[in-house]
């Protein structure tokens, strides 16, 4: 197949990776020194040079705050029976787009990222793909997810984003409110460095897609929880009541586990 992969950032690169040595691909990136790590594909910074390759499926690896302009930037480009896809983390705008844009269409979100995952070992990892996508888009991403040895998991758009709010806003929030408290620390314990690990990836993603995340129609819910949460625990410690903290950590070990 020749697969089309737009951007040649960390995912980008690690799609060009993986897929390269049983299907024929290019990257597109405008910015040359991006492509100078990809290998074993056509290296395109114009729009010009997709029309001769002719992509069967084109795979949008950009940024989340430029997907539906790489798509509407390359669209004139592609043959109307190329099937476009995305990977990004947030859909907002997207299932408008692939109703008007005349292609076939799959949407997946590979649940791990270049910050804290392994990109080498993805057995513990999760991906989900759209429901509402092509069938043949479906099945090629299926196919690779589980080359990956990935967990598939298949949701509705609807679906998808409520499951975000909760995967992502919630430890989102939950790191910003803590890093938001922080100071320096001269001999920090096991736990707090890592809650520290955890924030600085969190404030090394870009701020779009954080924002983007946490502007989820589906999130200030699930923050209403955590507030409860926080001020349960607050009372009870407020009262240096022994009885209340052991039930209250009786019923969150029953919800870890």
């Amino acid at each position: 197949m020749k697969i089309l992969i737009l951007g040649a950032g960390k995912m980008g690169t690690f799609f060009c990776d993986i897929l390269s040595f049983d299907h024929e691909v290019a990257v597109y990136d405008p910015d040359p020194k991006r492509l100078r790590f990809t290998y074993n594909a056509q290296r395109f910074t114009s729009l010009d040079e997709i029309d001769a390759f002719e992509p069967q499926l084109v795979i949008n690896a950009s940024t989340v705050k430029y997907t539906l302009d790489a798509f509407k930037a390359v669209l004139p480009h592609l043959p109307k029976t190329a099937i476009i896809s995305d990977i990004a983390s947030v859909k907002t705008g997207l299932p408008e787009f692939y109703a008007a844009c005349g292609h076939p269409f799959v949407s997946t979100h590979p649940m791990f990222g270049p910050t804290f995952a392994s990109l080498s070992n993805l057995s513990n990892e999760n991906a989900i793909i759209i429901s509402e996508g092509d069938h043949l888009g479906k099945v090629f991403f299926r196919d690779l997810y589980n080359h990956l040895h990935l967990n598939i998991v298949e949701y509705t758009f609807q679906e998808h984003d409520e499951t975000i709010a909760y995967s992502l806003s919630i430890p989102f929030a939950a790191t910003l409110a803590f890093a938001g408290v922080m100071k320096h620390q001269e001999a920090p314990g096991t736990t707090f460095k890592r809650h520290m690990q955890i924030a600085r990836g969190l404030m090394s993603e870009d701020d779009y897609l954080v924002s983007e995340i946490l502007f989820n129609p589906n999130t200030p819910a699930q923050l209403e929880k955590i507030q409860s949460q926080l001020a349960e625990l607050q009372e009870i410690i407020a009262r240096r009541d022994s009885d209340a903290m052991k039930k209250y950590l009786a019923r969150v070990r029953e919800h870890i586990n």
